[in-house]
């Protein structure tokens, strides 16, 4: 019954649509930095620090993701 549903791979792919999800935001978040535009909400200044980390770890969740529904 897993087979039919597709239930066994569903964890592999919401974590590559997680991880491609993290890297269009924070790539998002990005250019709307280098165009001078903020968020009117924003509580702070830009992070550069942690769009990278997150960024990093959004491409290690889709490469991860990837792999495992590609193996």
């Amino acid at each position: 019954m897993l087979k039919t549903l597709g239930i066994d791979s569903l964890l592999a792919e919401m974590t590559l649509g997680l991880g491609l999800a993290i890297i269009a935001g924070n790539g998002f978040a990005i250019w709307k930095h280098r165009r001078g535009e903020a968020p009117a909400d924003a509580a702070g200044p830009f992070r550069a620090g942690r769009v990278a980390f997150l960024s990093v770890i959004g491409a290690l969740m889709a490469i991860w993701g990837g792999i495992s529904i590609f193996r």
